[in-house]
């Protein structure tokens, strides 16, 4: 594991602060000046960790005053919120944007027929291949601060055979507590399977706390970041809150992470998964958009408490996705093509954003 830029060994620390309540909501962080010297880093070095806190929601800028913490417990402290109302769709779920360059695509496929053989011939195991599901685990570890075993990493073909995967293991007589607005086929696909759905009405930073305390579900499904339709980012606060919620009534959060990878920030959006690695929440995510809309892999990662009971309610389905699929995509992510894409079109998100800033300030 390489180690830490000085900026992220800094905002975790400060981070962690805040969560600790060494800096308390309201306080007034360190000058970046005087948080410099006490370090032993440059100004610049502490402008980028502040700018990272803003951009999670543990800070924020005031002109002329500094930084100030604006992170709390909001079942502690409740806040008066607005609902979202999305009168039509600005942005798209799968958006083809991003694709990733189809000369980098059919060369892997080339190489694997080349390297691998009759391999791709070979039947699925029915968790995954070894090989992708290895370098998911490795590829999660290195970008998203997500530790597990492969063991815990599970293929399938998209979101919505997730989604189904998901009913079978918590079973049709849990309520579910959806986002509302949220992604059509999440409630169209739990509905079709069964089950009860509560929709949650969203506010500024995500579900409202209201409507968390009010619902019956026991599982809780979220998309944290850029919420679709909404385009709603749950706050720090935010995603602190819905680990505790699920805690505090012994149920799950099925954390739906199907854009964070192209987040604009200089550093990847937290996981409600790294925030609780042995606690309640089950992470998916695909490749759908991270690589191209027709590519229908998705993959699940089960804390280890779920895993015996996972096995045993789903463990004899076959994986739904072709080995040769799995082979390539094992192929971009251990090459670093993938890696590569995604941070050139991250890149790309904050050139355009800074163009967008500047054009308004004009």
């Amino acid at each position: 594991m390489k180690k830490k830029f000085a900026y992220l060994q800094l905002y975790s620390r400060i981070r962690q602060n805040i969560i600790d309540k060494v800096y308390p909501y309201g306080s007034r962080l360190p000058s970046k000046r005087t948080l410099a010297e006490q370090s032993g880093v440059s100004v610049i070095t502490v402008e980028h960790a502040y700018n990272i806190l803003c951009d999670e929601g543990y800070a924020e800028a005031r002109e002329r005053s500094g930084y100030f913490v604006i992170y709390r417990e909001k079942d502690c402290l409740p806040v008066v919120q607005t609902d979202i109302r999305v009168s039509a769709p600005t942005v798209q779920r799968h958006s083809t944007d991003h694709t990733f360059p189809f000369t980098v695509f059919a060369k892997t496929m080339r190489r694997v027929l080349s390297d691998y053989g009759d391999r791709i011939l070979i039947k699925s195991p029915n968790d995954g291949c070894r090989e992708l599901r290895e370098a998911i685990a490795a590829y999660l570890a290195r970008s998203r601060g997500i530790m597990v075993q492969s063991s815990q990493v599970f293929i399938g073909s998209g979101a919505e055979y997730l989604y189904s995967l998901a009913v079978r293991l918590f079973g049709r007589d849990r309520i579910f507590a959806l986002e509302d607005p949220s992604y059509e086929q999440i409630k169209s696909v739990y509905l079709s399977n069964g089950v009860q759905c509560d929709m949650l009405k969203m506010g500024p930073d995500g579900i409202r706390s209201e409507a968390l305390r009010r619902t019956r579900a026991t599982v809780l499904h979220v998309t944290p970041f850029d919420s679709y339709p909404s385009a709603v980012t749950a706050s720090a606060s935010k995603r602190r809150e819905y680990i505790t919620w699920a805690r505090e009534r012994n149920g799950f959060i099925v954390e739906d992470d199907f854009a964070s990878e192209f987040s604009p920030s200089t550093k990847s959006e937290d996981t409600l998964f790294s925030l609780a690695p042995d606690g309640p929440v089950i992470y998916m995510n695909t490749f759908s958009k991270t690589i191209a809309p027709s590519i229908r892999v998705g993959y699940m990662v089960l804390p280890e408490c779920l895993l015996e009971n996972y096995r045993q309610k789903t463990g004899f389905y076959s994986c739904t996705v072709p080995t040769f699929e799995q082979y390539v995509l094992a192929e971009f992510i251990n090459s670093g093509d993938f890696e590569r894409h995604i941070n050139r079109v991250r890149r790309n998100i904050r050139r355009q954003r800074g163009k967008s800033q500047k054009e308004v300030c004009r």
